[in-house]
């Protein structure tokens, strides 16, 4: 594992900080020095900080933060605008999230402490369970796309401005339930097992549709619940224990492709 990657995995330290004090010279392997973030650290190698040793953590953690609108999935922006970090208790700051929520969007967001686990929930064909308002009525034309599937060339709309996405791949929904369909504002929960780049902004957008609300309510067996906006809690046991099961099964998999 990277020398930033252990040192953020391990200890409450962000990967960007992890930088810094390596840059520093305030990290050590043994008694040597080592001012290269990408150093490979070797099974049995200690690592110091500051002077103390990096203990190196044998299970990892998972949370469930209910994201407000007007924040960012990230750690800094250079605009000066809230990020989920600015709300997350400090013990947190060095959690990973599983994949993103548009500065619009609101919901669950899934966030850990291990970079392979982050990597295999995004990675995974887990459903991604939305509750969806848009301006205007569902067409005949919109549900076919749902059931069938989508192939743009040009899928900017609906896309960030600075996004440098342009065509775009819709995979039929996993599920969808329209709850409400008036030319007013319709409602509907879908289910995607994709995470694309603002993918169901983009896919309305194609039929000249805005969505004016979206909200995360599930991703796999997790379900937001009654989580309040801004709060965040950790899995439950019997959450934790779906997870472990899918980990192991998704290590397998893994295992069989690459031998």
């Amino acid at each position: 594992m990277r020398l930033n990657k252990f040192i953020s995995h391990n200890t409450r330290y962000s990967r960007r900080e992890a930088d810094r004090l390596i840059q520093e010279g305030k990290v050590k392997i043994g008694q040597k020095v080592v001012t290269e973030p990408f150093y490979d650290v070797q099974p049995g190698e200690r690592v110091f900080v500051k002077g103390k040793p990096v203990k190196q953590k044998r299970g990892y953690t998972v949370i469930v933060y209910n994201k407000p609108k007007g924040e960012l999935v990230t750690r800094r922006d250079d605009r000066g605008r809230r990020t989920i970090y600015d709300s997350l208790p400090a013990k947190f700051r060095h959690f990973i999230p599983v994949g993103r929520l548009d500065f619009a969007s609101e919901g669950l967001l899934l966030l850990t402490d291990s970079p392979q686990v982050a990597q295999i929930l995004m990675e995974s064909d887990l459903p991604r369970i939305y509750n969806v308002k848009i301006k205007g009525e569902i067409t005949p034309q919109m549900e076919n796309a749902m059931q069938e599937g989508l192939e743009l060339e040009d899928a900017r709309a609906g896309g960030h401005e600075k996004s440098e996405v342009e065509g775009m791949r819709f995979a039929p929904f996993y599920a969808y339930r329209i709850d409400k369909n008036s030319p007013m504002y319709s409602k509907l929960k879908v289910a995607l097992r994709e995470g694309k780049n603002r993918e169901i902004r983009r896919f309305f957008a194609h039929f000249g549709k805005d969505v004016v609300d979206l909200k995360r309510v599930g991703y796999g067996w997790i379900n937001l619940n009654a989580l309040p906006t801004g709060k965040s809690r950790y899995l439950t046991r019997k959450e934790y224990s779906k997870l472990h099961d899918f980990l192991k099964r998704a290590q397998k998999g893994e295992k069989k492709a690459s031998s």
